[in-house]
């Protein structure tokens, strides 16, 4: 399958007991929903923007392996796992570092006002507070581990990279399709912490 056509929920890091189960960091939103999928899939992949928070738009480096999920629990802010067939240490320390995953068509429903964060990963974004409107740069990753509000990771033409507040105040538009999210940036702030 195409690399965009994965949707990352967790990443293996270790093992975690002794009958193969897993601890993995929790990639998704909806770690709930771990209780309602029983067929998930194992890929190598790597991230495109080099974070370590990978996301579906991410190369896919292997045939993916469907596994059955037997068992799950929340364990000290990430996932412990337990697949089918995956019984022992040495079988669990060869899933250490790969993603754990579901077709993209699989991913949960969103209502009308939301969307997934994957989603902003390669749109072009725009400020459009001036007369005309100014391509800030291409939108590498999100981070949502600064605080309350997201901060777009922005590769722009004279930067490596631009930190721009995900704030609801300065979007205007998201347009998924045409990969293009138009903001209206106070003044200065692209160029705030450019370079």
């Amino acid at each position: 399958m195409a690399s965009a056509g994965w949707v990352w929920l967790a990443r293996v890091k270790r093992t975690q007991g002794r009958k193969g189960e897993v601890f993995a960091d929790i990639l998704t939103d909806f770690p709930e929903k771990f209780a309602e999928r029983r067929r998930l899939w194992l890929l190598r992949g790597t991230p495109v923007s080099g974070s370590d928070l990978p996301h579906s738009g991410a190369t896919v480096q292997a045939e993916p392996r469907e596994v059955e999920l037997v068992h799950h629990w929340p364990h000290k802010g990430g996932i412990v796992l337990h697949f089918a067939g995956v019984n022992s240490i040495s079988a669990a320390e060869e899933l250490a570092g790969l993603i754990v995953a579901i077709p993209r068509e699989e991913r949960a429903k969103l209502a009308a006002d939301e969307l997934y964060i994957d989603d902003l990963i390669g749109c072009v974004l725009v400020d459009v507070a001036g007369a005309e409107p100014v391509i800030v740069g291409e939108i590498e990753d999100v981070d949502r581990s600064a605080g309350p509000v997201a901060i777009l990771v922005v590769h722009g033409k004279s930067a490596d990279e631009i930190l721009i507040p995900f704030a609801r105040d300065y979007l205007r538009r998201i347009d998924v399709e045409a990969k293009r999210v138009e903001m209206a940036l106070p003044e200065g702030l692209a160029d705030l912490n450019a370079g």
